[in-house]
């Protein structure tokens, strides 16, 4: 298993888990977490599963893709640690990955 340690638009933090081998917005979603809308279902066409990756892991994580990248194009919250929680395979090697959830656009 791979813990994420997640934390909430309110703040909040939990560590929640998940396979490796599944998505980061899968696991988000299995844990019962309701703020991460992911209304594409992981098909990376629309950008409600953004979420701000720890920077302490950009090289355990792909590179952003052009469909990834003109999705978060569209947030008015886009930064640099921003990825989109569906196009995040989860690793062995992101146990302890820290993630925050966007604001909702």
């Amino acid at each position: 298993m791979v813990n994420i340690v997640l934390t909430d638009r309110d703040g909040a933090k939990s560590t929640i888990e998940g396979k490796a081998g599944v998505s980061l917005m899968e696991a988000i979603r299995d844990a019962g977490i309701d703020q991460l809308l992911a209304l594409c279902g992981g098909c990376c066409s629309c950008a409600t599963c953004h979420v701000f990756v720890d920077q302490e892991f950009a090289a355990e994580l792909p590179a952003v893709s052009e469909d990834e990248s003109d999705l978060l194009d569209s947030s008015e919250h886009r930064a640099q640690a921003s990825r989109l929680a569906c196009q995040l395979v989860l690793t062995e090697g992101m146990n302890g990955l820290r993630v925050r959830i966007a604001p909702e656009d």
